[in-house]
């Protein structure tokens, strides 16, 4: 679905799903990364996920 969502609403998408059983899932769309999703995400609602220098 969230590859459908993408194509769709032509944006860009990442999901990261943890099952009951402690399995991750992990979709991001083709044209960016989880770490770039990650960083745009920071950049815009003004949250700090990580420190730099951890990096």
């Amino acid at each position: 679905k969230a590859k459908e969502i993408s194509v769709l609403c032509d944006a860009q998408v990442s999901l990261v799903i943890f099952s009951s059983l402690g399995k991750m899932f992990e979709y991001c769309s083709p044209s960016t990364s989880l770490s770039k999703m990650l960083e745009k995400y920071q950049q815009n609602s003004g949250k700090k996920l990580w420190d730099a220098k951890h990096e």
